[in-house]
This record gives structure tokens, C-alpha cells and sequence, in this order.
């Protein structure tokens, strides 16, 4: 987003009452929140999705023997 986009939000922002301010504030903290949980999700299932992966574990298997010696 360019700078003046975000200025002009911030400008609106300050005509803003307390309470709009506030509650705008909480919105987009849920938000924010909301997209972490979604986004931490993405990445434990992609985990899971490597831990599961044959060839991932073949190669983790040769690392381990590599390391041993």
C-alpha cells in the first residue's frame, strides 16, 4: 500500500471519535488475529505434510547416517 493511501487512513482515523477509534482498533486486531491462526494453521499443516512425505523422510534418514559417522 502506498504512503499516501496509509496517510490518508491515518488522517480519517484522527477525525474519528474516541469510541469509532476504539472500536475500529478491535476490529482490526480480530483481524489481525484471525489471519495468524489461519496463516500458523497453513504452516502446521505443511509440517505434517513433510513429516508424512516419504522423501522427506528418506532424506532425513540419510542425514541422520551422515551425522553418525
Amino acid at each position: 500500500m502506498s504512503m499516501p493511501t496509509l496517510t490518508q487512513m491515518e488522517d480519517s482515523f484522527s477525525r474519528l471519535t474516541l469510541e469509532e477509534q476504539l472500536w475500529l482498533m478491535e476490529r482490526l486486531l480480530r483481524r489481525i488475529k484471525e489471519s495468524t491462526v489461519k496463516q500458523q494453521s497453513r504452516i502446521e499443516d505443511d509440517l505434517v505434510a513433510m513429516a508424512n512425505d516419504p522423501e522427506i523422510q528418506d532424506e532425513l534418514k540419510q542425514i541422520d547416517k551422515e551425522m553418525a559417522i
